[in-house]
Parts: C-alpha cells; sequence; structure tokens
C-alpha cells in the first residue's frame, strides 16, 4: 500500500497557517495513508504563532500524522528599498536552498521499510510560487493551497488574460475608478474600485500576475470554499483549459478556540445579553483606524442603541510594527463619555476571540473587514456581516457578499486603509456606519434568512457525500495515484 508525505509551505501570516494546519488536518483525518510535514517559514513583520501553539491545533487524531519543520531565517533583502511584495519575492526567492535542504533531510529520513512513506508533492500556498521550482527538482507534482475564495481566483486569472491577450495595463483602472468589468463567473459587473490594491501599483501588479502565471503550472488548485457557496465561479475556472484542476475542499476553519482569561470575561458579558443582540465589531489581526475614524464609529454606535461587542486597536506607529497594538486606556481614543454613556449596553476590547464571539447565541451582527478566513467563520455560524473591508482581496470579497451572493449589507465596498481608489483619504461618517448596523441587526430580513440556510450548507459540505468532501477525495485520490 502507498503511503505519501506532502510537504505544504504556507506563507507566515497567522491567517495562512491556521488555514494549512486545518487543510492538513482534513487530508490526515480522511485518508491514513497520508502524513503532512508543514515548513514554518520567519520572515520579517509576519510572527508565525509559536510552536506550542500550532501543536495545540493538530488535535489527537492527526497528530501522528502531521509534523512541522521551522526554516532557518533566509539571508533578507533591504526592506526599504523594495515594495512590500518586491520583498515578500526576494525574500522567497532565498529561501530556496533551505527549502531544498529541509526537503532533502525529510527524505533521507524515510527508511526503505515496506510502510515509509514517499515524498508525494508540494502543497504551496498562493503567494508562494516559487517553490514549485523546488517541488520540480524532486521531481513531484505541486498543488497550490488557494486560502482566498474562487471569486478573487477567477479576477486574478481574467485580469491576467487581459493583460497578456489584450495588452491591457491593469494599473490604468486606479484612474477609471468607475469602469466595470465583465467578469466570467460573476453575475454583476465587477467594479474597477474593488480591485486589490497589489494590483493598482505599478511595481507589484506584474509580480502578482506572474505568480498567477506560476500558478499554472501545479497539478491542481485547493480552494478554501464551496460549490454552494461559490457555483458559478468555481464552474468558470472549471471551465477554463489554462487553470489547473479545481479542488474546493471549504470551509476550512478551526472551530475549536482555547479559553484564556480574556476569552472568559468577554464570554460571561456575553452570556449577560440576550439572543441575538449584539453587533460584534472586528477587524483583523492587522485592522486599525485613525482617531477621527474611531469616533465616527462610537457616534455611529451609540446613535444606533444597538448592543455591541468592539474589538479597538491602536494604529502601530509608523517604521515600528505592521501590527496595530492594545489601547492602555480606551478614553484617550473614544469621545469623552462615550464609555459611561453605553455601558449598559456596550463593551469595547482589545483582542477579540472571534471564532468563540461569532459561536456565541447573543451575537447577531458581524461588523467585518471581509477577510476570507472571518467570512468563512461567520456564514458557519449563521452570523450576517456589514461590510467594511480595508487592504488585500477584502473590496472583491464584499463585492461578492453584498451584491453577488446576498449574504451582507453594505457600509462600504471600497474602503482601502482610510483611502479610496485615488489616494484621497476617506473617513467613513457615522450616519453611514448606524445604516449599517441597523440593517445588519433587522431580526426577520432577508439577509439573515439566507445566512442561516448558508450556514447549514456550509456544514454539510464537508460531511461524508458533501460537495468538499467529495472533492477532497479526488484529490487524494489524485496525489496516491502520482506517487513515484
Amino acid at each position: 500500500m502507498k503511503k505519501g508525505e506532502l510537504v505544504f509551505i504556507p506563507f507566515p501570516g497567522v491567517g495562512h497557517i491556521v488555514s494549512s494546519i486545518e487543510m492538513a488536518k482534513h487530508l490526515a483525518a480522511q485518508d491514513h495513508r497520508l502524513s503532512i510535514s508543514i515548513l514554518i517559514i520567519k520572515m520579517p513583520g509576519f510572527d508565525p504563532p509559536n510552536k506550542s501553539h500550532m501543536q495545540s491545533l493538530l488535535g489527537s487524531i492527526t497528530a501522528n500524522s502531521i509534523k512541522f519543520i521551522e526554516l532557518p531565517e533566509a539571508h533578507t533583502v533591504d526592506s526599504t528599498s523594495s515594495t512590500p511584495i518586491q520583498f515578500i519575492d526576494s525574500f522567497l526567492e532565498n529561501l530556496k536552498p533551505h527549502v531544498r535542504n529541509a526537503v532533502q533531510n525529510l527524505t533521507d529520513s524515510f527508511s526503505s521499510e515496506p510502510d515509509s512513506p514517499t515524498l508525494a508533492g508540494f502543497v504551496i500556498d498562493m503567494i508562494c510560487t516559487a517553490m514549485i521550482d523546488v517541488a520540480e527538482e524532486f521531481r513531484v507534482p505541486s498543488y497550490m493551497f488557494f486560502t482566498s475564495g474562487a471569486g478573487f481566483l477567477r479576477l486574478i486569472s481574467h485580469l491576467e488574460t487581459l493583460s497578456t491577450d489584450q495588452n491591457k495595463d491593469i494599473t490604468e483602472y486606479k484612474v477609471e475608478p468607475d469602469a466595470e468589468l465583465v467578469v466570467p463567473g460573476f453575475v454583476n459587473p465587477v467594479p474597477a474600485k474593488v480591485i486589490p490594491d497589489v494590483l493598482l501599483n505599478k511595481v507589484s501588479c506584474p509580480l502578482i500576475l506572474s505568480h498567477h502565471r506560476n500558478m499554472r503550472k501545479t497539478k491542481g488548485f485547493l480552494v478554501n470554499t464551496f460549490v454552494e457557496l461559490e457555483s458559478a465561479m468555481i464552474d468558470s475556472l472549471t471551465k477554463d483549459n489554462l487553470i489547473p484542476p479545481i479542488y474546493p475542499v471549504g470551509p476550512i476553519i478551526n472551530p475549536n478556540s482555547n479559553q484564556g482569561q480574556k476569552e472568559t470575561n468577554i464570554v460571561t458579558w456575553l452570556d449577560s445579553q440576550p439572543p441575538s443582540s449584539v453587533v460584534f465589531l472586528c477587524f483583523g489581526s492587522r485592522g486599525s483606524f485613525s482617531g477621527e475614524q474611531v469616533k465616527e464609529i462610537a457616534m455611529g454606535l451609540e446613535r444606533s442603541g444597538v448592543r455591541f461587542l468592539w474589538s479597538l486597536r491602536k494604529q502601530p506607529q509608523k517604521g515600528q510594527s505592521t501590527k496595530p497594538e492594545d489601547y492602555a486606556d480606551f478614553n484617550e481614543v473614544l469621545p469623552e463619555g462615550f464609555l459611561d454613556r453605553t455601558a449598559e449596553i456596550g463593551k469595547v476590547i482589545g483582542w477579540a476571540p472571534q471564532v468563540t464571539v461569532l459561536a456565541h447565541s447573543s451575537v447577531g451582527g458581524f461588523v467585518s473587514h471581509c477577510g476570507w478566513n472571518s467570512i468563512l467563520e461567520s456564514l458557519w455560524y449563521g452570523v450576517p456581516m456589514a461590510t467594511w473591508p480595508l487592504y488585500a482581496e477584502q473590496q472583491i470579497n464584499a463585492f461578492k457578499l453584498v451584491k453577488e451572493f446576498r449574504l451582507a449589507v453594505e457600509i462600504k465596498l471600497d474602503y482601502r486603509r482610510g483611502f479610496n481608489i485615488s489616494g484621497d483619504v476617506v473617513i467613513v461618517k457615522a450616519e453611514e456606519i448606524e445604516v449599517g448596523i441597523r440593517k445588519v441587526m433587522e431580526p426577520n430580513n432577508d439577509i439573515r434568512k439566507r445566512v442561516k440556510e448558508m450556514s447549514e450548507k456550509s456544514r454539510k459540505t464537508l460531511m461524508e457525500g458533501g460537495s468538499s468532501y467529495s472533492s477532497l477525495c479526488r484529490f487524494i485520490n489524485d496525489v496516491i495515484h502520482n506517487i513515484p
């Protein structure tokens, strides 16, 4: 009986690593012939979870089948003289020898015993396409783990085609914010103003499009989505001859969390609130706002009269960490008297245990930055969203939720870390925030009903016979079939 070892290479962002661990768990649990080594990259500006935390995510069922290999730090390029995407590309290029050595050591450790595994392939993060070359050196297939949705993949693919076949300069959409694109798999025209920042930048756009061309060298795409959510987009990708086989295997999320002291205090407060009465505001691990914007959010919340749990983080200082920090005292940024006036109905916190909060019965709405993991978690727990994207592909995610799927209400679709597409500073006013919060908290609106239905579908799709379960079986069969 063939046994295969897959090498996972996730990008070092927390969301990417946690998704990869969950993906590995699904594979190892579904077929005991597979074992997995996850390579952990140390990159300046990105803090991967510590090893004990990653080990705790494995659970007892698959712990013996999955191991972590920490790579040495690569020679770093000067980040001050390059854009973030240039820095990441150069860093990963310099990391190749370390990946090569790690995989060589791994294969050398396999014995000649009949039940020893054989290197079966690489599963590479969508940002780490440089490692396809290393897989080719070992003469094994590589597969892409696409940690966002099929709609974003479809958009990049379409823009790459426009660039290559029609010689279109994609970055020109920056000065054409009212332009609309007809994208295969989308029902509605896609406005240029929701194209991700990196594709509107003269330096980073060609690099991102070249990543996409590299992805096509893989033997398949594992996409963290499910047919019931993105059927038209998945169908369009499947019919595209330039794109390798698509395996929709989501929602890949970690529904379990370890409760610490901070969590206990938050859960105690939520326990005292009526069912579906609390709106949760949380903007991801890198989400923060200026003092002026924080005051508008506070006014919008206060005017809405809705019960709220607000994860409020301080903007990082320029030139220091890219991650927001917790405030020592919320009064330094909130309107005077806000905490006293809202003490009966609201709670302001720093870091938030997002999954624990979304799973709580008192939470009835989620003001979200629309990161893909957050969207899948919100749908899993049946909590309707109000969209407020910040960066990366969050604008196109918000557009899909509001316009394509009708699973969210709009606060904004095209907000970008305080700017609009042309670079002008944007402040979302209290009135817009109030309207969005009231809408998402309506008890019997269509969106709430649709989200509840999608919640049930998201859980069934992973069960035996479900579409994602079947897709994962197809992928495993392909991996086993291709073992040398």
